[in-house]
């Protein structure tokens, strides 16, 4: 259920493309600062060429300057902004208990036709159908059972849903302990270039430095963020949660479970349930939706839409208006 349309995903790799690609663009270098004396300077007086301006700083150069590292938080960046925009997707009430679904499930149980119900939930995956499709295969044993296996499934579904969530306060973790790795990397590089050359080469030794810097300032840019949409995103996804857990059990209020004791429903439904059952339903009169139902609710068999009683076990049908 966690898993994005092919649609939203093709258009999440073009974006993250060109985000790649403004990134991967050099950045404007910055002119040096004119001379105050404005005599000119001893390599103009010789006639030497003028100095070159600095170099255009790129997304690659910083990737270079940070070390091993941020590689990792690059990636650790990616899954930061796929886990939110699904999430944001996906857990939504109308997502997980779509209203149009909702009526026709109310109105199959209604009418008490449950194994249309079942192939309802079947035809339409969502964490309502499968928490409601679990309990209606149960409902010919009792109440408590299909309340037990509600209440499992209704667990199942939301650790499921939470399950890229929590990957976002891992995310929010890690990054700066990762960032840190990289800080001791540079350090010891650091003191390793001074060691070795003194003073006398100051340009590696600020690299080295800017090495330790550029890993710390990525690994909190990635944690911030990812400590912000987690606690969002959870907050999201219980009150999601919580309302479509409200409509399976007014789904299931609607349930005579005294009436259907014994009926099976789901895969294993067959037209013929036993002599005990239909008796129990012959000569009762059953509710039916013209709209929904085609078969008979007490068998199963195909009927006509207004036939009654059903040709097959003689139970009274009230088609309604």
């Amino acid at each position: 259920m966690s898993i994005l349309p092919a649609s939203l995903r093709n258009g999440l790799l073009a974006l993250a493309f060109l985000t790649t690609c403004t990134l991967l663009t050099p950045l404007p270098a910055q002119d040096a600062p004119p001379s105050t004396t404005g005599a000119p300077a001893a390599g103009d007086a010789a006639g030497a060429t003028p100095a070159a301006p600095p170099k255009a700083t790129t997304l690659a150069d910083m990737l270079n300057q940070g070390g091993f590292v941020m590689y990792i938080l690059g990636l650790a960046s990616v899954c930061l902004v796929w886990f939110t925009v699904e999430g944001f997707v996906i857990l939504r009430a109308n997502k997980l208990a779509p209203k149009a679904l909702v009526a026709r499930l109310r109105e199959a149980i209604t009418s008490g036709n449950f194994q249309e119900a079942w192939n309802i939930c079947r035809a339409n995956p969502c964490f309502l159908s499968n928490v409601l499709g679990n309990g209606l295969e149960r409902i010919g044993r009792n109440k408590d059972a299909v309340e037990f296996i509600v209440e499992e499934t209704a667990l199942r579904e939301s650790n499921d849903l939470k399950t890229n969530t929590t990957y976002l306060s891992v995310i929010g973790v890690v990054s700066p302990m990762i960032g840190l790795t990289g800080t001791v990397w540079g350090m010891i590089g650091a003191f390793k270039a001074l060691g070795d050359n003194g003073i006398s080469n100051p340009s590696l030794l600020a690299g080295k430095i800017g090495e330790v810097l550029v890993a710390t300032m990525s690994g909190l840019l990635v944690a911030v963020p990812a400590f912000i949409f987690f606690y969002v995103l959870r907050a999201r996804a219980q009150s999601a949660i919580l309302h479509a857990e409200s409509q399976v059990y007014r789904l299931l209020d609607d349930i005579p479970y005294e009436q259907v004791s014994g009926v099976r429903i789901g895969e294993n439904f067959s037209a013929d349930q036993g002599s005990k059952t239909r008796a129990a339903r012959t000569g009762v009169s059953q509710k039916v939706s013209r709209n929904v139902t085609t078969n008979c609710p007490a068998c199963n068999a195909p009927i006509k839409v207004g036939v009654t009683p059903c040709p097959n076990c003689g139970t009274v049908l009230d088609w309604g208006s």
